[in-house]
């Protein structure tokens, strides 16, 4: 399975000035993790997750008046449409992130979550044993 068939084509935009409250808002309107963040100043797109946001409010900072553009990842890896799903997962679990950004031919394209990935392997079947010892924490 790619990429393509697991990603949202259809992603949450939000801009570097905008405030971690109007993001949130966005996030949980949409039912969505993350959004990517578009600066026409920036090299490329970032993006800014609920975890980013959690971070902020637990540290102290104001979600009214603290900016999207502090609280972002900017140093993405970006997918391609025709990458495993296995790929995705891997790079996501190597790099420790929940999100992939995808491009095709220099355009923004979709997301992908670990959310996606798992649904795909689900719906497509896939089965595993348990080992003794997998559910122990």
């Amino acid at each position: 399975m790619q990429v393509r068939e697991g990603m949202s084509d259809t992603v949450l935009t939000i801009g570097p000035s905008h405030t971690l409250r109007d993001a949130a808002e966005a996030m949980c309107r949409r039912n969505v993790g993350a959004a990517v963040v578009l600066d026409p100043d920036a090299q490329g797109p970032s993006v800014i997750t609920e975890r980013d946001i959690l971070q902020a409010v637990g540290s102290g900072e104001d979600p009214d008046r603290e900016l999207v553009s502090n609280h972002v990842t900017s140093n993405l890896t970006l997918a391609s449409p025709d990458w495993s799903l296995e790929r995705a997962a891997a790079t996501m679990v190597r790099g420790r992130f929940r999100h992939l950004v995808v491009y095709e031919g220099g355009e923004l394209a979709g997301i992908l979550s670990m959310r996606d990935i798992m649904r795909c392997w689900i719906e497509d079947g896939a089965t595993s044993e348990v080992t003794a010892g997998a559910t122990e924490a």
